[in-house]
């Protein structure tokens, strides 16, 4: 169970697991819990029959769960699973077997299980929100991820990440961030965390005319900092996306 704010990097850690896992060779299958309504969730991680439901595939459809079989299933925001779908869940982690909708063939599966949230789950047991036999199912591995804020001596290892990632697909040949702008970033305090930061150097090297990341293209937000701190770069620019 991956627990950490929203931006820490909860996915590329699950990757970083799996890649270091026995698994390894076996697929990764991720999935957000949230962004399916409850009458699709069902039939994306357990599948379906053919003519299950009206607008099914004629063919039928093959589950994330089956699809992930000797691999990993990343279930993202977990903390949103409605309680009929963590009744389910349950069951497929206790019993190892899934059913298809509109089927009664029982078909085992292999799969390891990461579960993230930037919620409370312990919270949500005592509003009745979260069920507490799923948790403790969930959270036999508790892995906390700090915000950004909390390992800025991340940051300029992440900048140059960012900066080898966006020099390929902007065709750019920019080589570092200068001195100034990764003093002001080591300042700031990401609240959107390393996806706010990605995001940051992605706006930058989009202006960027120079082979080094200036203050000059930085978004308005961060520049906010420099100003306040006595700085004095003064300019107009883009909010980060």
């Amino acid at each position: 169970l991956l627990i950490g704010e929203t931006g820490t990097g909860k996915e590329l850690f699950a990757h970083a697991v799996h890649r270091a896992s026995r698994r390894r060779t076996g697929p990764f299958v991720a999935i957000n819990v949230a962004a399916f309504p409850e009458n699709l969730l069902e039939s994306e991680l357990f599948g379906y029959e053919e003519g299950a439901f009206t607008g099914a595939n004629k063919e039928g459809k093959l589950g994330l769960f089956e699809l992930a079989d000797k691999g990993t299933v990343f279930l993202d925001e977990i903390g949103e699973l409605p309680l009929d779908m963590q009744v389910k869940l349950l069951r497929v982690i206790q019993e190892r077997k899934i059913t298809r909708i509109g089927s009664n063939q029982v078909i085992p599966i292999d799969v390891r299980i990461i579960a993230a949230t930037n919620r409370n789950l312990e919270e949500m047991i005592e509003r009745k929100e979260f069920r507490e036999d799923l948790y403790y199912r969930l959270n036999v591995v508790p892995l906390h991820l700090p915000p950004l804020r909390e390992r800025p001596d991340d940051i300029p290892f992440l900048i140059q990440h960012f900066i080898a990632k966006y020099n390929k697909i902007l065709e750019k040949e920019i080589r570092t961030a200068s001195a100034p702008v990764m003093e002001l970033m080591m300042k700031y305090r990401w609240p959107g965390n390393v996806r706010e930061l990605e995001n940051s150097i992605e706006y930058m090297m989009t202006f960027e005319k120079s082979p080094v990341l200036s203050l000059e293209a930085a978004p308005q937000k961060i520049l906010s900092l420099n100003n306040e701190t006595g700085k004095g770069c003064h300019r107009t620019g883009g909010e980060t996306s």
